[in-house]
């Protein structure tokens, strides 16, 4: 499949119909074409020649040159959209099967590592960015898609469209982090940085957000200068917000819907990284009668 924009094949022009039909997100159908794309330099030839033993072949050259298992199984289902969906043909697909991705715990920080790392980024966008994600447990990609317009200083909200699995929902606004949004509104508004109605962390052009990118390499940058030896992300902030609230007592269904989580299941992963809750529990062996 030719991945030119002057040259775009019959054959990825009729997949990229099908995603659009199916109202795939952008992102997932840059990853499906990147799928079939690497598939077709792998084989040299048009992937729809492809056998079943072709694709065999495949995963094994994936897992032969250490393809981590997300990505292996990123790859097996931009695979199965195109000839399941867009050439009709599953059974080809009948050889290549998911792998089991290994179970690790997030990464948490602690309260005093929170606010260090806060403290340490570059410049007040990105310190009150970097709030925002701790604050309200928002994914990189809704922090940086948020707009003035979505702050409700009445109901102490915040408006997040589109989220995850193209969901609308309100995030919490404390008290505090409403104080640093409007600091950070008054310093941009008076360096011409923000817009009427425009991003609430617009990139260097205004008209553009900043990028979840760019936020990642700050909040790397701020743990660096905190002296934090932590591996972090966005998304620590993240699993930081949900481990310090079950900490707080705060109910397991109650930070479901905060953050957005569709299976209780998932957000229970926290109650295995709160160690405040685990110093609480008594050891049996604590109850055992003196010898």
């Amino acid at each position: 499949m030719d991945s030119s924009p002057q040259g775009i094949t019959p054959l990825r022009q009729r997949m990229i119909d099908d995603m659009r039909m199916r109202k795939l997100a952008d992102k997932t159908q840059h990853h499906y074409i990147r799928a079939v794309r690497q598939f077709a330099g792998f084989l040299r030839r048009s992937p729809d020649s492809a056998s079943v033993e072709d694709l065999r072949r495949y995963q094994l050259h994936l897992v032969d040159h250490g393809t981590s298992p997300i990505s292996l199984n990123a790859a097996i289902t931009g695979l199965k959209f195109f000839f399941e969906v867009t050439l009709d043909q599953g059974e080809l697909m009948a050889k290549m099967q998911p792998v089991r991705v290994p179970h690790t715990l997030p990464v948490v920080l602690s309260r005093d590592e929170v606010a260090r790392l806060i403290a340490a980024a570059r410049n007040l966008k990105h310190q009150t960015a970097l709030s925002v994600a701790y604050g309200t447990g928002l994914r990189a990609s809704e922090v940086v898609a948020l707009k003035v317009g979505d702050i409700d200083s009445d109901r102490m909200t915040l408006r997040i469209e589109q989220g995850k699995g193209r969901k609308d929902r309100y995030a919490m606004l404390p008290p505090l982090l409403l104080e640093r949004l409007r600091t950070w509104w008054r310093v941009a508004r008076a360096q011409g940085k923000m817009l009427d109605g425009g991003w609430l962390f617009p990139g260097l052009n205004p008209i553009e957000s900043l990028t979840t990118r760019q936020l990642n390499r700050a909040v790397h940058a701020a743990a660096l200068t905190a002296g934090i030896d932590k591996r972090v992300s966005m998304h620590t902030l993240r699993h930081s917000f949900a481990t310090h609230l079950l900490e707080q007592k705060v109910d397991i269904r109650v930070i479901q819907v905060l953050l957005g989580h569709k299976k209780l299941e998932t957000t229970a992963l926290y109650a295995q990284v709160a160690t405040d809750l685990l110093r609480e529990v008594i050891s049996p062996l604590e109850r055992l009668p003196a010898a």
